[in-house]
């Protein structure tokens, strides 16, 4: 008997994941196009947060707000303790979320974002340590900037 595959696991394996994976290294080098990307991301994100269902909406906002800044943080230079494996990977995700075309077109209703979130919550179970490490950096700089 065959194991379904979790959704995560599916939109890894796309076509539409894969291209997404293919672009994400022309942004990791930072410069105007990256800059555009998180733009492009927080829009999206804000949209999600006030047009979807109010709770789940809002935590995907949320977590892609925290890949964005963490890319952001990464390539003006200011946090570097990230691998650049791990980079690349938020990277992908970020076009992915962006991207119109994917594995469940985000204009379907109720379904649209299912892909997004599972990937979404895919990249920070897997990168963990790197969003711990993060969080803990930029609770530091808050401190040391109110202090």
């Amino acid at each position: 008997m065959a194991i379904k595959e979790d959704l995560a696991t599916r939109v890894l394996k796309s076509v539409f994941f894969r291209n997404a994976t293919k672009k994400a290294g022309k942004y990791a080098g930072g410069g105007l196009a990256a800059l555009e990307l998180l733009r492009e991301v927080l829009t999206k994100a804000k949209d999600v947060a006030s047009k979807e269902n109010k709770g789940v909406g809002q935590v995907l906002a949320d977590k892609v707000t925290t890949l964005s800044r963490m890319v952001k943080a990464y390539i003006s230079g200011d946090y570097r303790i990230v691998p650049w494996s791990s980079i690349l990977k938020i990277l992908a995700v970020l076009i992915y979320f962006i991207s119109p075309f994917d594995l469940i077109p985000d204009f379907i209703p109720l379904l649209g974002l299912t892909d997004d979130f599972a990937l979404v919550t895919w990249v920070f179970n897997s990168l963990k340590e790197d969003f711990n490490n993060f969080e803990a950096w930029e609770a530091g700089m808050l401190k040391d900037y109110e202090g």
